[in-house]
This record gives C-alpha cells, sequence and structure tokens, in this order.
C-alpha cells in the first residue's frame, strides 16, 4: 500500500459533496472536517442519514441539503457560492440496474448533466466526478450509466477554457468493504455459519481500501487539466482468494458454495482500455488519462488511427499485480470496519 496523498490546500474554500452521506462523503468528510475549510455541504436525498450525521459530528461548519441530483433547481440552489465539488451520487448496485435501468439513466446520466451544467453555470472551481471500472467496455446498466457520464463531463470540458471550472474524472474498482459489497456479505455468512457464495472462483476484482480511492480524489483536484480521467491503479485476487483469505482470518472451516454469475457480472473487470492507455500519463500510481480534444471532422476518425494502440494491452484484473491469499490477508487486516469485526468476532 501507498503512502496517504497529502490533503489540498482547502482553506477558506466552500465544498460540496453530492451523494455526501454514502461510504465516500463519510470519509472524505472525517478528512477535511477539522481543517480550515469555510463549508462542507452535503447533499443527498435520505433525510435520516443527514440526520445522523448531524447528530454524530455535532460541527457547524457542515451544512446539509435535502434534494436530488435529478432536480437541476435543488441542484442549482447547493452550488450557488461552492469553490470545489466532488460528484459521488449515484446508483452503483449492478443487479438494482439491471431491472431498472430507467433509473440509472435518470440518476447517473441526467442527474450528473445537472451537476456538471450546474458546476460551470456557479463558476465551481473544480468538480470531480467519481466513476468505476464497470464503466470500462460495459455489460450492465450500471457500467453503461457511468460510462456515459463520463462523456457527459468531457463533452462538456470540450467547450471549456481557462478560468473555466475545471472538469476531470476519476475512476477506480471495487472499494473494499463498501456497502453491498462482497467482503460484508462473506463475513456475515461465517459469522452466521453459512456457506460463502462464490459465484466464480476465477472471477477477479480490484481491491481498493476507501483512503485510497479517496486519495485518487484528492490527486486529481490537485493534478487535473481539463477534461482528465484519472485511474488508480490497484492489485487484484480471485473471489475464491478472498474467500478463502477471509475463512483464515476468522479461522472458519464453512463450505464454499458456488452459486455462478448474477445478473451482467463479468469474469474481469477493465480500469482502463489500450486506447486510453495509449495516450495517458503514468504518474506512478495513477494513469492520468488526457481528453480526446478531436472535434468533429470526421476526416480525423476515419483516416487517422494509433498503431500504438495494437501493441498495448487493456489494464484488467486479470492482468494486474495478483495478491496471493496470504497478501489479501494483510490488506484485509489493514482495514478499519475488518479490524472491527475480527475483534467482536475474537471477543465473543
Amino acid at each position: 500500500m501507498t503512502q496517504n496523498t497529502a490533503l489540498p490546500n482547502i482553506n477558506g474554500q466552500t465544498v460540496l459533496i453530492t451523494g455526501g452521506t454514502g461510504s465516500f462523503g463519510n470519509e472524505l468528510l472525517q478528512l477535511i472536517k477539522d481543517t480550515d475549510v469555510k463549508e462542507i455541504r452535503i447533499f443527498s436525498r435520505d433525510e435520516l442519514k443527514q440526520e445522523d450525521m448531524r447528530v454524530k459530528l455535532k460541527n457547524s461548519k457542515i451544512k446539509f441539503y435535502i434534494g436530488d441530483v435529478r432536480d437541476r433547481s435543488s441542484v442549482d440552489q447547493v452550488m450557488d457560492g461552492v469553490d470545489l465539488a466532488f460528484h459521488a451520487a449515484a446508483l452503483k448496485q449492478v443487479p438494482s440496474c439491471e431491472f431498472f435501468p430507467m433509473q440509472a439513466v435518470m440518476t447517473n446520466i441526467v442527474g450528473s448533466h445537472n451537476v456538471v451544467e450546474s458546476a460551470i453555470a456557479h463558476r465551481v472551481r473544480s468538480l470531480v466526478c467519481l466513476s468505476t471500472d464497470k464503466a470500462v467496455m460495459p455489460v450492465n446498466a450500471m457500467g453503461m450509466s457511468k460510462g456515459l457520464m463520463e462523456k457527459v463531463a468531457t463533452a462538456a470540458a470540450r467547450r471549456l477554457g481557462a478560468g473555466d471550472t475545471m472538469i476531470s474524472c476519476v475512476r477506480y474498482g471495487n472499494v473494499m468493504y463498501s456497502r453491498g459489497s462482497v467482503i460484508p456479505l462473506f463475513i456475515g455468512q461465517i459469522k452466521q455459519g453459512l456457506p460463502l457464495t462464490v459465484t466464480d472462483p476465477n472471477m477477479t476484482r480490484f481491491l481498493l481500501s476507501l483512503r485510497s480511492a479517496i486519495d485518487l480524489v484528492l490527486f486529481a483536484f490537485e493534478h487535473a487539466h481539463q477534461g482528465d480521467l484519472f485511474v488508480r491503479k490497484a492489485p487484484a485476487c480471485t473471489v475464491a482468494d478472498l474467500a478463502q483469505a477471509l475463512k483464515n482470518l476468522f479461522q472458519s472451516s464453512v463450505p464454499v458454495e458456488i452459486i455462478g454469475t448474477r445478473h451482467a457480472e463479468k469474469l474481469l473487470e477493465t480500469l482502463a482500455t489500450a486506447g486510453e492507455i495509449a495516450r495517458s500519463e503514468d504518474m506512478g500510481d495513477y494513469l492520468r488519462v488526457r481528453m480526446d480534444d478531436r472535434d468533429l471532422n470526421y476526416a480525423k476518425y476515419f483516416t487517422e488511427g494509433n498503431l500504438e494502440e495494437l501493441q498495448i494491452d487493456d489494464y484488467t484484473s486479470h492482468n494486474t499485480e495478483r495478491l496471493t491469499v496470504p497478501q489479501v490477508e494483510t490488506l484485509l487486516r489493514s482495514l478499519p470496519s475488518v479490524q472491527r469485526e475480527l475483534e467482536q468476532w475474537h471477543a465473543r
């Protein structure tokens, strides 16, 4: 694991987090609430989570706004006076988006368009939009809608110039122990003595801590040029090895049950295509993918190619660094949420 990215200078700034009651919003809030930031605005449609945060934090710098990214008027209200915005509001569950694809369209595409256009209209200094590896060569509605979110942001960035809102995107893989993910599912099954329900033991997934995802967003804020997309490099493991690592940590002998893939799941995930890598800059832990700034002169598309792309592989969870079971155990032990689960398990 790499060192955490230093916090950017946000002294005297007003910061907005859309979807601010989620895992990302809570983590970012914890990092910046004790700085000299002027104001932090939490924007979401979940009044109960907002009330819980308000009661728990008791911080006058944190302001709560009820609203929905689908409603441009509520976005405009919260955007007025903002210096820096992080767009995290989204529908993220793959099966839910498969059964209700228009809901994914309304939130992830139309809602993101509202956020982007409102940020530009209110002259926000910088807007960072959060995306996912599922947006690359998508096979499900969630990934397709997030891929189009990236296109909405890029299209807006193309028309902007110096002094306008800086628009960038970040793309990262699965955040470990995030809500609805497989790690809390497996831990819950272990504690109940149930079989671990593995979809496909050969399925690979990127492994990223929530703090590493936050670091990526902060890095984008500090280094973005107009229309940049930043990718966080990450190791991966198979689902079978993840299940075994958790069994080892909890000293459990529950069996593993292969249940088959769920709706629209991939065998592997892709963080960057060969074409994106060909126009990217390697920045150590991150890739900066420059915006494709070609115009609508289609002759360029049909007569100009890039032979370099033919010699580059996509960056996937199959060809990134593959962690062994002991390495996965070490990574899991570093997560505060898993540490708490282990403490409770051993104290029973």
